[in-house]
């Protein structure tokens, strides 16, 4: 262990577009929803993260709620910052002195190297003194205790808030990698249009939200739930109620549960044939919130012929990964230098 490495503190960071998650000496220690809500016209942080989110859609004319990430990339870096540096002094009091902190960040691979510059940017300003990203899907995989570098083909599906990222890793490397910006808001979104195309009731992505997670499903089930939910009628603009059952969430989900399927067969059919029969034995593993919707891992290995395995805490595997990343890279780079001397 070098010099630096001895007097620094090294997080992992998941900068989710829904949720933002941290890892520190050995655990998460936030886990809180991305969004900031500032006092207008002074820029003020009224609240960050759990308390801010119930703000969303409720808050009076001087207050406003914002997700400054959209689609896994920046969208406000401002209030970006801001939020990063409210976590970092929950984590790390003002009298506690440390000699430097290091900080290391999932990012989906479909980003580009401006929006890479960002994430780094507003984590810099936010009191890092040295900022590292790492793909989204390799993070994931380390995070789920996946051996990354031995000679066989891992493949991980990471489906979170803004984006969906699928990779095949061998030797620490990502083999193939595919990634669309399109994740669990997509969900939402689907169901959002669906009610109001379909019952001309006009619901917010709150609402949508609560039916994915409560009833939302990708597969047939036995059991046929219902919740009730609340809008405003598109005709009439008055409030009304309406039950909804999970045949018609998960026909409103259809299309970008779709997409995702299709992005998987597109990466296996990609994958090179010793690789494709490891992951043929060792099956597709699935992380990010946006694997827990209920049904989808079932519909994704029927689709596809190959295993699938949804790990045990799928939200937390990029934080997990990034922070243990540190550690993991350093142990390898440490084996290898053994070989530079013969």
């Amino acid at each position: 262990m070098g010099f630096f490495d001895r007097f620094s503190t090294d997080i992992g960071v998941d900068l989710g577009t829904c949720n933002t998650l941290i890892y520190l000496k050995g655990k998460i220690v936030i886990n809180e929803p991305s969004v900031v809500a500032v006092e207008k016209g002074t820029g003020r942080v009224v609240a960050v993260g759990a308390e801010a989110k119930r703000m969303l859609w409720k808050t009076p004319g001087d207050i406003v709620a914002i997700r400054p990430l959209a689609d896994g990339v920046i969208a406000d870096m401002d209030n970006t910052e801001k939020m990063i540096k409210y976590f970092i002094s929950r984590i790390i009091p003002k009298h506690q002195i440390i000699k430097s902190l290091r900080m290391k960040v999932g990012i989906p691979s479909c980003i580009t190297e401006v929006e890479k510059l960002a994430v780094q940017e507003a984590a810099l300003k936010a009191g890092a003194k040295e900022v590292q990203v790492m793909e989204e899907s390799l993070a994931a995989a380390i995070g789920a205790q996946i051996p990354i570098h031995e000679p066989a083909g891992h493949m991980v599906c990471d489906i979170g808030g803004g984006t969906t990222e699928i990779s095949v890793i061998s030797l620490g490397s990502m083999v193939v990698t595919r990634a669309i910006r399109l994740g669990g808001n997509a969900f939402d979104e689907a169901i959002v249009k669906h009610v109001r195309s379909i019952h001309n009731l006009k619901i917010g992505a709150g609402t949508a939200e609560r039916l994915k997670i409560e009833i939302g499903n990708a597969s047939p089930t036995q059991t046929i739930k219902k919740m009730e939910i609340k809008g405003n009628d598109a005709i009439t603009g008055l409030p009304r109620r309406l039950e909804i059952d999970s045949v018609e969430v998960r026909e409103a989900l259809k299309d970008p549960v779709n997409q995702i399927v299709n992005e998987i067969k597109l990466t296996l059919g990609q994958t090179p044939p010793e690789l494709a029969s490891d992951i043929i034995e060792r099956g597709i593993v699935m992380t990010g919130g946006g694997s827990l919707l209920e049904g989808l891992p079932k519909l994704i290995s029927k689709e596809t012929g190959v295993p699938v395995i949804l790990v045990e805490s799928p939200l937390e595997c990029v934080a997990v990964g990034a922070g243990q990343a540190f550690e993991l890279f350093r142990d390898i780079s440490s084996d290898r230098s053994i070989y530079d001397n013969l």
